[in-house]
């Protein structure tokens, strides 16, 4: 039995740190009608990279609108919840001023402006800021993704690859403090998936940038995350720690082909143990 003095001697423990971004219980309709995301709730801790994963049609890239603002472009609204971001709430803020509050999203298909040069589509990420640093922070860009310094023609020429740095190098131009990132891996090799997520990993190591990455390739951004949601139907239905969701039977069976080549021929099977299981 511990005594007082024992009990006052004892460290306190470290307070909580409120996470950068919370998501929750929100719930977003498209046109009035259509329920997409049922109940949502996550977290991402400042300096962290936090992987969003789920299958097409899961409400992935939804979340990420959410959080962004970008559902008022096309007729979505969060009817219920709340997303707060640095302590203050966003929801229903317009896209720009969130932008400037240092959130910044990298849009799924890289949606580069292909009539502009790279240099150009880089100035164009920093048109929030009024600073002096611009130059330096597109050297900054060029040490992350040297080939880009080389193109010098019209971003519409880039490979895909390039294109995809392109929009990441255009994302750090807003010096964010959170980038959202849909789908980065989406038309690329292997080989430059990885070098994609190594850098991605880089940026977050050296300038402490937030990341929130909505993938369907679980185990490229399993590699790179420290904590993962997964989501069905609108919904989380799994989250834990990266190697908590890479040990778990259920994410190798559904996410990280541990099924093997028997994946295909037992997805209807799966897909309502999935159900039955998680929903």
């Amino acid at each position: 039995m511990q005594t007082n003095t024992e009990i006052a001697n004892r460290p306190a423990a470290a307070p909580a740190v409120a996470p950068l971004l919370s998501v929750k219980n929100i719930e977003v309709v498209y046109d009035d009608v259509i329920l997409v995301l049922r109940g949502l709730s996550l977290d991402v801790p400042k300096g962290a990279i936090v992987a969003l994963l789920g299958a097409n049609g899961a409400g992935k890239s939804t979340t990420l609108k959410a959080i962004s603002g970008l559902l008022k472009t096309e007729d979505g609204e969060v009817t219920r919840g709340e997303i707060l971001f640095d302590g203050e709430r966003i929801d229903g803020t317009d896209p720009d001023k969130i932008v400037r509050r240092g959130i910044f999203q990298v849009m799924e298909g890289r949606r580069i402006v292909s009539d502009m040069t790279s240099l150009e589509n880089l100035r164009l990420g920093a048109f929030t800021r009024s600073d002096r640093n611009v130059a330096a922070d597109i050297d900054m860009v060029y040490d992350y993704f040297p080939r880009l310094k080389e193109r010098t023609g019209l971003a519409g020429y880039l490979s895909g690859g390039e294109q995809q740095m392109l929009a990441i190098g255009r994302a750090l131009m807003a010096r964010p403090k959170m980038i959202l990132m849909d789908e980065p891996s989406m038309g690329l090799s292997p080989l430059l998936v990885k070098e994609v997520f190594s850098i991605i990993k880089q940026i977050n190591r050296d300038l402490g940038v937030t990341i929130l990455l909505v993938e369907q390739n679980a185990r490229a951004a399993l590699s790179v995350a420290s904590h993962g949601y997964i989501m069905e139907q609108g919904k989380v239905v799994l989250d834990g720690t990266a190697d908590e969701l890479r040990d778990n039977e259920d994410v190798k069976e559904f996410y990280l082909g541990g099924a093997g080549d028997q994946r295909k021929s037992f997805k209807n099977l799966k897909s309502f143990k999935r159900r039955k299981r998680w929903l």
